[in-house]
């Protein structure tokens, strides 16, 4: 039996899922419209209930099934740099303006009001918290203030971890009715270690086939283009990384040109890109994880590069969700001591 129970929204490839698991959780619903993504899930979970609809159709009260943690990492790119920068250049609208993405919060919001679950845990892009000089924000701590929740935030950096510098929001708010505020306060983030990982840890001992390194025209385009940048005073450019780095953040449209990770080659003129087996690596999507959770062929590709660079680009560290799953599964067990509170929760949660 387990410990307790979680839906997995905007679940990509299940870092959500293996992290909660491995605290003990058990997934009772998944929803990902991303039918590559899904394939993947499939593939890895073995699950076949798996809800693609737009979550803003779906009618909690009778398609969602009752739970006591609801995770989601909704779509981060109206908020993140990148996303907000692209827009403006196009002149189109992010964040909650976003009428495609931005939106798709106050859809959770909806869920959490209609099953009012124990936990709520969230995960987007650490400019989450500046965006729109702080506006965004404070509606997503102030909807969930006035959905009943006590709010705990931290941005953590995935390279204590794994070999990359990947800054995320994870969201924790308790749900009032169930929680004694004693219970919250004990509740904590994991603490960061001093020492980075290397990308030795993740690269392969073999080398690569040839398709991975860069050609001598996509090389030269990169080189200019940075140096073109470069002289206007911008940043913008390729990154060369060695086995003794840690790299930088891995992006969904990494399956481009590989330009924000490219690996250094001794005897080569030219870098090349990583594998989608050593992106896997990257993300914390490793052999002993998938051993942990009987994943005996480990974590298979079953799509193409594009698409395993792409969902592995828009995925969370399973590593990081899972230390603070543990810290979940802690307070949920803590709590569920108190009998009074919960049959308390029970009855207004049924009414």
């Amino acid at each position: 039996m387990s410990d307790f129970t979680f839906v997995d929204l905007f679940a990509g490839i299940g870092g959500f899922r293996l992290g909660l698991s491995s605290a003990g959780g058990k997934a009772v619903f998944t929803n990902e419209w991303d039918r590559h993504a899904v394939d993947t899930y499939r593939a890895w979970f073995g699950d076949e209930n798996i809800s693609s609809a737009d979550i803003r159709h779906l009618d909690p009260h009778t398609e969602i099934p009752d739970h006591d943690v609801l995770s989601a990492g909704f779509p981060c790119q109206p908020f993140s740099i990148a996303g907000v920068s692209k827009k403006n250049s196009l002149g189109r609208p992010h964040g909650f303006r976003d009428l495609q993405q931005g939106n798709l919060f106050f859809a959770v919001c909806d869920i959490i009001s209609a099953k009012k679950p124990k936990v709520v845990f969230l995960e987007n892009v650490k400019n989450l918290i500046g965006h729109d000089k702080g506006k965004t924000w404070a509606v997503i701590t102030e909807s969930l203030d006035l959905l009943g929740y006590e709010v705990r935030f931290q941005v953590i950096n995935a390279a204590s971890w794994v070999p990359q510098n990947r800054r995320r929001v994870f969201i924790v708010a308790f749900n009032k009715e169930y929680f004694d505020l004693e219970t919250i306060e004990l509740f904590s983030f994991p603490r960061e270690k001093p020492r980075k990982r290397k990308l030795s840890s993740i690269l392969s001992k073999t080398p690569p086939d040839k398709k991975y390194m860069l050609t001598d025209n996509l090389w030269k385009y990169l080189q200019q283009y940075a140096a073109g940048h470069k002289a206007k005073g911008n940043g913008f450019g390729f990154k060369l990384y060695g086995p003794d780095d840690t790299a930088g953040t891995l992006s969904a449209r990494y399956y481009k040109d590989g330009a924000e990770i490219l690996i250094k080659q001794p005897g080569w003129k030219n870098p090349r890109r990583l594998t989608p087996a050593e992106a896997a690596k990257l993300m914390g999507f490793n052999s002993k994880l998938a051993k942990t959770h009987g994943h005996k062929r480990g974590f298979p590709q079953v799509v193409s590069d594009m698409q395993a660079y792409k969902q592995f680009g828009n995925s969370v560290c399973p590593l990081v969700v899972a230390e603070i799953a543990s810290e979940i599964a802690r307070a949920l067990s803590s709590q569920a001591a108190n009998k009074k509170t919960r049959n308390i929760y029970e009855k207004r949660r049924a009414s």
